[in-house]
């Protein structure tokens, strides 16, 4: 489940975030004062349209990895107009079984991704996104009971926490891998009782390390060492003790951290590409947990895992949004 939206991918100056009160390199959602923004970016700049949405990105790179069709499915609510056909054809045609809640009243979702340098700055309207009820989840939970492992993006605690606890509880009463991602510091930062609510029943924890960072403050843990904000992670209280707890973070160009519980931390490196290289580091997060998904819903080791997770990622940010190159395909080395 997650918020499923429509990227406006755009290029401006620091001017223009500037104007918006908008970071470089920074995820946000739309106040009164940003929606202004997306009619000027549609009068005055040239915009590609791309499928987004967090949680819909890291299923469509799953998708684009193991090649089978419905080895996914996805809940989220869209609106019932063209931009809610374009994302659900751009789902599809990757071979993820779409179950959209329809909103009659608000338009689809949409997100500004502004690119400046290699960097991208996301703010996103949710409009139809945050309609999301349980009682869709409810009407669709054979889907919820056939699954084998569930992902939930942190953007989608702003919506619909109830139905991520749900998912949650159902995955631990079954002992089914249960993963979630922090998504952006202003998650952990202002839906911290949401989070912390459904923590415990968390058995993969994704994010960055900013993300790492703002939680450890908010735990008053008085580190920002990213190791050992893992270690402390893993070590939370956990309702399936059937399964260890693992930790896994990203950090940009610095290697991936990997905590799980009774065992030594373990870093990837991550192979750097030539900036020249780099068109868009939108989704590249995205397709890193889509990646490692793929391979771990496999039962494939984590090493490979996160050995995926960065080649998905490398792939993704030279192309422009979470879009995947054709005819490749991840070799192991």
């Amino acid at each position: 489940m997650g918020n499923p939206l429509l990227d406006m991918t755009v290029t401006v100056d620091d001017a223009f975030l500037s104007k918006y009160n908008l970071k470089p390199n920074d995820a946000i959602l739309a106040a009164d004062t940003h929606i202004p923004m997306y009619d000027e970016l549609q009068q005055k700049y040239s915009i590609q349209y791309v499928a987004g949405g967090a949680t819909q990105n890291v299923m469509r790179t799953v998708q684009w990895i193991v090649k089978t069709p419905k080895v996914t499915t996805f809940m989220g609510c869209i609106g019932n107009d063209e931009n809610g056909k374009t994302l659900s054809n751009a789902a599809t045609s990757t071979g993820v079984n779409v179950q959209y809640q329809i909103n009659p009243i608000h338009p689809t979702g949409t997100c500004a991704v502004l690119i400046t340098g290699n960097n991208r700055s996301l703010c996103a309207y949710l409009a139809a996104a945050e309609k999301f009820t349980k009682s869709h989840l409810d009407e669709q939970f054979q889907y919820v009971q056939k699954a084998l492992f569930y992902y939930i993006s942190g953007f989608f605690l702003t919506v619909s926490p109830d139905s991520a606890l749900a998912v949650g509880r159902h995955a631990c009463s079954n002992n089914r891998p249960f993963t979630f991602n922090l998504s952006a510091p202003f998650i952990v930062q202002f839906f911290t009782d949401r989070l912390n609510e459904l923590l415990p029943y968390i058995d993969i924890l994704f994010g960055n390390e900013s993300e790492a960072r703002a939680f450890s403050a908010i735990q008053k843990w008085e580190t920002e060492d990213v190791a050992e904000i893992a270690k402390k992670i893993v070590n939370l209280p956990k309702t399936n003790t059937q399964r260890s707890r693992i930790v896994v973070f990203t950090q940009g160009c610095d290697p991936v951290i990997v905590a799980e519980q009774g065992k030594a931390i373990q870093t990837f490196p991550v192979i750097l590409l030539p900036t020249e290289d780099i068109k868009d580091t939108n989704g590249a997060g995205d397709a890193f947990v889509g990646g490692f998904l793929a391979q771990y819903i496999q039962g494939i080791p984590l090493s490979t895992c996160v050995q995926c997770g960065l080649w998905a990622a490398h792939k993704v940010i030279q192309q422009l949004g979470c879009t995947f190159p054709k005819n490749v395909n991840f070799k192991e080395s």
